[in-house]
């Protein structure tokens, strides 16, 4: 994957957070977001499920590669998709076989 990209996706999407939280008040009114109607619902369990899948990823390629787990599980559930972008942004290349 081309981390330049990545890193790019990383920067815009962390100024776009920014905003958005700056627009809504702060975490906790963004969280309150997401309970005012069955379409927040929904949204809210789309990106939860993709959480979970994208943590059974970051699980399986930890293992594979001797990276630790949980301290990157634990960022991600906290920062959301900040974490899968920087563990993947922070993975070694490895030469192939």
């Amino acid at each position: 994957m081309n981390k330049a990209l990545l890193i790019s996706v990383l920067i815009v999407f962390g100024a776009l957070t920014g905003y958005t939280l700056a627009h809504h008040g702060g975490l906790l009114a963004w969280l309150a977001f997401y309970t005012q109607d069955p379409a927040s619902w929904q949204i809210f369990a789309d990106l939860v499920i993709t959480m979970c899948l994208l943590l059974v990823f970051i699980r399986r390629d930890a293992q594979a590669n001797g990276r630790p787990f949980v301290p990157w599980a634990v960022f991600s559930l906290a920062t959301g998709s900040f974490g899968p972008l920087l563990y993947v942004i922070t993975a070694k290349k490895h030469v192939a076989d």
